[in-house]
């Protein structure tokens, strides 16, 4: 049925459950059933006078601990009035029959949580912490297989009849039987929930913060970004609209990729679910089902509407920090009138409604104002946010000469050298300024006495997640040894980019050429002008990635640029087209011009790498190449011309500009995860034998070894090359990689060692 975009408000509030409500099952249009962390599944009943009340019929009670995924079953001859088959923390499937109340069959056999339930025919699959699904008929297992490498979150199945399991390794994967047919990557972390979106694909939402349209080949249609915390459940209707709900206390009603409406909770909104007819059904960390309604006629009472809003503004202020301290006891602004003790001091004061950081400067005997502290994750739902992301702090940083204000994002929960690596990247800063933004941030966040602990690793609620009730060092038992950072899943990329710095040096490029008599006629008419910064105004406007398009012609003009401009000038085209590669239908239309006759890349790789390479260039264009691994379309390609690829770089690896080592080790890294993924021995070998070369270079820096032996470990561990790499010594690599002062690359040396010891 089509719904109309008019805002949905509250309908009903469901009280019953003693504790956080975790999941909900739409049971056709009988009523819906809800589980909890109070060990309870509740059916609720609709009453089919009113339509839209609802009553508590069954409380069904055998789980010995908090209940989560929930499935339907249809009546039938055995099951007149329907069914519920739930999963546990407990590790049970349990089959419930509604006429009675009672479970009619236990299934055992999951050796950790139990995740996801979906129905296939007369099977239950069962999906894992434990890494496995498990296929169940007639109270009996049929089949069992590790379907990821790490803990996964759900299942559904897809009208066609395949399953599609979503990860905290990262990726969704489809599987027909037995048989995975193909890996969606492109989520930064766990993957939490799954939904079919009807005749179009599969939404999938995630602990990144994003919800994804995947078609079913694997490419990206569309990506929702607007909360600000771990997106935990997605579901979609058959008008189109798609509903999530997530950590940050919303649920989002998104229409065509836009969020049209939040409906703001007093609590983490665990589950989402649409009614047949429309309507909204909310599971609450506040104990609460609520149901939510674009009728006029279903909307609740005047007075339970006021109820709710007392509900949210009581929530709201009992959560009112700053930095993890309350805001009313917090000093004044006079307490600036009192000198620091020591240089880079900090002391966090009250102005007005916010907290705000400062930093002694003992030089100029003066506080600094380092930037608004707003709540610790434990704290308050109101971050800072920054482009969509939701942080404990956000500092302003300068970094001089005359350059703009940089922010810089970080979380309590984090690695500071982790937040370090990715911010210089990012910035397309030094990585020699590592320790110095280590530092700054252990300063100005207080945690001067820093410990990482490493170790701990929530599998199911990710480690910032709020779990009411819980403690935050709860271990999670597992048979299989644990690695902290291999197998590498997923691929990186970079996906910054300068574009008002590259139009102006297209620019300073095109002048040059205008005064050049010989090359006038290589320089942009004033139109290819214009079109160059219409391409790029589409490629700064990411929020619209999933609609917006090129033309043919645009692709034609940037590789014209590419072939004719002198070589030394074509480096912030190469840029362009780096950016272009992740636009979906940017990396569409640039691979028609890729055939066996006519290769471009391949024929921009050989000109930019022909001695003597210019860094800018090499630079630009071994980031265009990694930028390629994150559209699987362009897998084939990657695998064919491995060889030739990683021959034309392999002088990267030595270069004086550590930026392009990064780049270098951080394409050995993607190539370790698709060779893998494609069980390519030969390609293997040969990515090992260069990762193994900067393992061993001694004067790289931390970062591009780190990457070098992730790939190394991730090979070992998962691919086809264990006997190779210990024929090379990498028992010494990682004997040195372990006693190394970086910490991550000690851990992942360890890794290595531990496979090793396995083997």
């Amino acid at each position: 049925m089509d719904i109309d975009l008019t805002e949905y408000q509250l309908s009903r509030e469901l009280r019953g459950h003693e504790d956080d409500v975790r999941g909900i099952c739409v049971c056709g249009d009988v009523g819906i059933a809800t589980s909890s962390r109070d060990k309870t599944i509740r059916f609720w009943s609709l009453d089919p006078a009113s339509n839209h009340n609802y009553t508590t019929s069954k409380l069904l009670l055998g789980h010995t601990s908090f209940v989560g995924p929930l499935a339907w079953v249809s009546p039938d001859e055995e099951f007149p009035e329907g069914g519920i088959v739930s999963g546990g923390m407990d590790t049970l499937v349990m089959v419930w029959d509604l006429r009675t109340g009672e479970a009619v069959q236990t299934l055992k056999g999951h050796q950790l949580q139990v995740t996801g339930i979906a129905l296939d025919g007369l099977d239950i699959v069962s999906s894992s912490v434990d890494c496995t699904l498990r296929r169940w008929r007639k109270d009996q297992p049929v089949d069992a297989w590790e379907a990821h490498k790490a803990a996964i979150q759900a299942v559904i199945k897809l009208p066609s009849g395949e399953l599609v399991t979503g990860s905290s390794d990262t990726t969704l994967k489809l599987w027909r039987g037995k048989t995975c047919v193909h890996t969606f990557v492109g989520h930064t972390d766990t993957v939490r929930s799954l939904a079919v979106l009807p005749g179009l694909g599969i939404l999938s939402a995630s602990h990144d913060g994003s919800i994804r349209l995947w078609a079913i080949s694997g490419q990206v249609l569309m990506e929702m970004v607007g909360h600000t915390s771990i997106v935990y459940s997605v579901d979609s209707h058959t008008s189109g609209l798609i509903v999530s709900g997530s950590e940050d206390c919303f649920a989002k009603i998104w229409k065509d990729g836009v969020c049209v409406q939040s409906i703001e909770h007093p609590g983490c909104v665990w589950d989402v679910k649409f009614l047949e007819n429309g309507d909204i059904a909310t599971a609450c960390s506040d104990g609460v089902v609520r149901i939510w309604t674009v009728h006029q006629d279903k909307i609740a009472e005047s007075s339970e509407l006021e109820s709710f809003t007392s509900q949210l503004s009581h929530y709201k202020c009992s959560r009112k920090r700053v930095g993890g301290l309350k805001l009313e006891e917090l000093p004044g602004l006079e307490a600036l009138q009192l000198p620091g003790t020591s240089d880079g001091q900090t002391k966090v004061v009250r102005e007005g409604d916010n907290g705000v950081a400062y930093a002694w400067n003992l030089r100029e005997q003066k506080w600094d104002k380092i930037g608004e502290v707003v709540d610790g994750p434990d704290d308050s739902n109101k971050h800072p946010v920054l482009n969509g992301i939701q942080y404990d702090y956000v500092f302003d940083v300068d970094i001089g000469d005359g350059e703009p204000i940089r922010k810089l994002p970080y979380n309590r929960s984090e690695n500071p050298y982790d937040t370090a690596d990715k911010w210089l990247i990012k910035e397309n800063l030094p990585l020699s300024y590592r320790q110095q933004i280590v530092e700054f941030i252990l300063q100005n966040t207080g945690q001067k006495d820093f410990a990482l602990d490493s170790s701990f690793r929530d599998p199911y609620t990710g480690s910032s997640a709020y779990v009411p009730g819980g403690s935050s060092n709860t271990n999670a038992s597992s048979a299989k040894p644990t690695f902290k950072h291999i197998p590498k899943k997923g691929m990186l990329a970079f996906d910054v980019a300068q574009f008002d710095g590259i139009l102006k040096k297209i620019s300073e490029f095109n002048s040059a050429l205008l005064s050049d008599l010989d090359n006038k006629n290589l320089s942009l008419t004033e139109f290819e002008v214009l079109r160059l910064g219409a391409i790029v105004k589409i490629l700064k406007d990411t929020s619209h990635y999933h609609s917006s398009t090129f033309s043919d012609a645009d692709i034609a003009l940037l590789l014209k640029l590419v072939k004719s401009w002198p070589i030394a000038m074509i480096f912030p085209v190469i840029d362009i087209l780096r950016m272009l590669i992740l636009h979906p239908d940017g990396a569409t239309r640039l691979l028609k011009y890729i055939d066996d006759k006519n290769d471009v890349l391949m024929e921009m790789i050989k000109n930019v790498t022909t001695s003597p390479p210019l860094p800018a260039n090499l630079l630009t264009s071994i980031r265009a190449v990694i930028n390629l691994f994150k559209n699987s379309c362009y897998y084939q390609w990657l695998q064919k011309h491995r060889s030739e690829i990683l021959d034309a770089f392999s002088s990267c690896y030595s270069s004086p500009n550590k930026n392009v080592q990064l780049s270098y080790a951080t394409l050995i890294l993607n190539y370790s995860v698709l060779l893998v993924e494609y069980k390519d021995q030969e390609g293997q070998s040969q990515v090992l034998s260069a990762a193994l070369e900067i393992a061993e270079e001694e004067n790289l820096e931390f970062d591009s070894k780190f990457r070098a032996l992730v790939a190394i470990g991730s090979m070992m561990l998962e691919g086809l090359v264990r006997k190779i790499a210990l024929d090379f010594d990498v028992e010494n690599i990682a004997k040195t990689a372990k006693a190394s002062k970086d910490t991550k690359i000690a851990e992942v040396g360890a890794d290595i060692e531990l496979i090793i010891k396995q083997s």
